[in-house]
């Protein structure tokens, strides 16, 4: 079995599987800057998640998302900080998508 490790390693896997889109945050949605599209929590879903943490540092983290949304064909990749370093409008959205998935 091939273990990623590195940020990078992952990065260049989901990119192999179809995740080639670059996802931005945009307010309330994810934004995909290069073909101007806008994506609401409602319409996506993510698929996988990785946690990152470095070495020495704890403020050196990161969590990647692998996201996928049937309505507007499209699979991309979330990068954002981990725990203190964390984006809030990232956390948002990822946890209303939880909560939606609970219910």
């Amino acid at each position: 079995m091939n273990t990623m490790t590195t940020l990078s390693e992952v990065l260049n896997h989901l990119q192999k599987e179809g995740y080639t889109t670059d996802f931005n945050l945009k307010d309330d949605c994810l934004e995909c800057a290069r073909n101007d599209l806008k994506i609401h929590p409602e319409e996506f879903v993510v698929d996988k998640h990785y946690r990152f943490e470095g070495p020495s540092d704890p403020a050196d983290a990161a969590i990647v998302y692998a996201i996928s949304s049937i309505k507007h064909n499209i699979k991309g990749i979330l990068v954002n900080g981990y725990g203190t370093s964390s984006d809030h409008l990232t956390e948002n959205l990822i946890n209303a998508l939880k909560e939606k998935d609970q219910r």
